[in-house]
């Protein structure tokens, strides 16, 4: 009996230990306030939807933007106040403590009264005490059509009416104009509202973020909160952390997509667990972080509650209260919480590969070539300056796994070959968008797409086709184990993913070998011909694919089977019309 009772006081001893342990493994976030998600869509059903979720997730900021609300002068219009008002009172229903709006300011020059627009050039005279009277008076109209907000995000750079370009003797520099904009704007929001006011930051260049910190260093109100992206400038996966989060004494909350504007907006799969643990769990160690903001559409029906993407909500959500949480303790717990345990061996193995899916295909060699995820190498010019992620990263040099497993240089390399030759002129947008890689000389103002780098592109497409084709297999292994309803979603978005990557490598064999066979005949051969025209036949099949594509599928900015006819467009300049920045040549297919 007294043996009993020893090993009886032994085990309760093990538990309590393990709890303790247990307890001091666990690292909760206390500093974090503001676990915040926004809607862009103005699809009433889906904004619905995302807000009933909500509760759940212990979300207790909600701001409303882009197709609900960009500009508050939009509450003027009686369509988008109804929506508003109704999404409102739909999120303070379900325990929303902040709804917020979306603003931009200045608006364009027209907006404003003649009479304030003396300065040169017909600019505003931010001088003149009465136009700062009519545009706080402007904010105390506005703000009356809404009551029950809770405040406002300020986007006050790159607006309509730049205020840094308005008219004023006293007021030096752009710097102090975007600081006094905000503080205006504060005088009605904060001081005699006493609502809230974030203010959104980007920048498309270090020089930019330097000016507009500046500014932000000059806002004499203290109340004001910052809002900074996940990333310098746009949301792209290959882009480093925002290094200026945290380094602003004033409290922030970090606004990461979920809704992959640029990475296939939840319409293919956008499942990477890993990667949001990666950026968060950094954000979350840096001091004067209290919060975050993560969008939940990319507009239209693409809301991502109910589907696979969900996962990147959980994983914000679930790493905020518990840092010690590992990307699969977190993919596990949502996989089997969301379709059941059984399907977690055969769900996770999927969602796992999402992100090198994405980054073979909707990628090129580290840096994004895809138009909003829309497939348009050329001549989207973006895609060859502003979006290269080279320009946030010192120095400029990726590894590139996918198959081909070696480092580049993001200028002297990637651009130089990818980049059509017209935009690496001295006079082209490089000029403008990184001057600095023109200074260097990284570049030069010629073809310089060859075979081997064609071979590169290749062999990362088809490691993303390759990556899809087994990621839909580990979908179909688990259908016994998932609901029909389920079984669908995913099977279908897996199927898009693929038939993406599919065509993604038919136009880039034939695109990029097409840039090939232009330079002449020193660089033409049996090989490249043969190659150029697989493409060319791939095309025709893929594209046919996903126009007979009957399934439902999620459309918002970017509709997933205009890429089929994007990609006949490159055919037809390849192979029928000639490419004229190309010389007109046409590839003799089929001769």
């Amino acid at each position: 009996m007294k043996r009993n009772k020893k090993k009886m006081m032994n085990r309760l001893a093990l538990v309590f230990i393990a709890l303790i342990l247990h307890v001091a493994c666990t690292t909760k976030h206390e500093k974090i306030e503001i676990q915040g998600w926004n809607i862009l869509t103005d699809n009433k059903e889906k904004a619905i939807q995302t807000i009933e979720k909500a509760r759940e997730y212990k979300i207790n900021h909600l701001q409303l933007s882009h197709e609900i609300i960009m500009d508050l002068r939009q509450v003027r219009d009686t369509t988008r106040h109804t929506l508003i008002k109704t999404l409102t009172d739909k999120a303070h229903k379900e325990g929303i403590e902040e709804v917020i709006l979306w603003d931009h300011t200045l608006y364009g020059l027209g907006y404003y009264p003649d009479k304030f627009k003396t300065g040169p050039n017909g600019t505003i005279d931010f001088d003149n005490p009465e136009f700062w009277e009519w545009f706080r008076n402007d904010y105390r109209d506005m703000l009356d059509l809404v009551p029950d907000i809770q405040g406002l995000v300020l986007t006050f750079i790159e607006t309509g009416a730049r205020a840094e370009d308005q008219y004023s003797q006293k007021m030096k520099t752009k710097e102090e104009k975007l600081a006094a904009v905000v503080d205006e704007v504060a005088k009605v929001v904060i001081d005699e509202r006493k609502l809230k006011l974030y203010i959104r930051t980007f920048s498309y260049t270090h020089e930019e973020y330097n000016n507009v910190i500046s500014a932000i260093n000059l806002i004499k109100n203290q109340k004001v909160i910052l809002m900074m992206k996940e990333t310098p400038h746009d949301f792209f996966l290959t882009h480093p952390n925002i290094k200026y989060a945290g380094t602003i004494a004033r409290p922030t909350i970090m606004e990461f997509d979920c809704g992959n504007e640029f990475n296939g907006q939840g319409v293919i799969a956008n499942t990477w667990t890993e990667h949001i643990v990666n950026r968060w769990s950094d954000f979350l160690k840096r001091p004067h972080v209290i919060g975050y903001v993560a969008r939940t559409d990319r507009y239209g029906d693409t809301g991502i509650i109910g589907h696979p993407s969900e996962i990147l909500l959980y994983t914000l959500k679930n790493l905020a209260v518990d840092t010690s949480l590992t990307k699969d303790q977190i993919s596990e717990q949502f996989i089997g919480k969301r379709y059941g345990q059984q399907a977690i061996s055969f769900v996770k193995p999927a969602f796992d590969l999402a992100y090198d899916i994405v980054t073979s295909s909707l990628y090129t060699l580290g840096t994004n070539i895809a138009n909003h995820s829309k497939l348009n190498f050329d001549p989207y010019i973006s895609s060859y300056g502003r979006h290269v992620s080279g320009k946030w990263v010192d120095p400029p040099v990726v590894f590139v796994e996918h198959g081909v497993n070696k480092e580049f240089h993001y200028w002297k390399d990637i651009i130089e070959h990818l980049s059509p030759h017209e935009l690496k002129k001295v006079d082209g947008p490089l000029k403008i968008e990184a001057p600095f890689v023109l200074e260097q000389n990284w570049v030069s103002p010629v073809e310089k797409m060859d075979t081997i780098w064609y071979n590169y592109i290749l062999a990362e497409k088809q490691y993303g086709i390759k990556l899809a084709t087994e990621a839909l297999y580990h979908i179909e292994q688990a259908k016994p184990f998932l609901k029909n309803d389920d079984y669908v979603d995913l099977y279908e978005t897996f199927h898009r993913t693929l038939l993406t990557t599919q065509l993604y490598e038919a136009v880039a064999r034939a695109y990029w070998g097409y840039r090939v066979y232009v330079r002449g005949d020193e660089f033409r051969n049996a090989a490249l011909n043969n190659s150029i025209s697989k493409g060319l036949d791939d095309i025709l099949i893929i594209s046919g694919q996903i126009k007979d594509y009957q399934n439902q599928y999620p459309i918002g900015q970017w509709n997933w089977k205009s890429d089929a006819e994007m990609a006949l467009k490159y055919y037809d300049l390849i192979a029928v019309s000639g490419w004229k920045e190309y010389g007109g040549i046409v590839f003799p297919f089929r001769e």
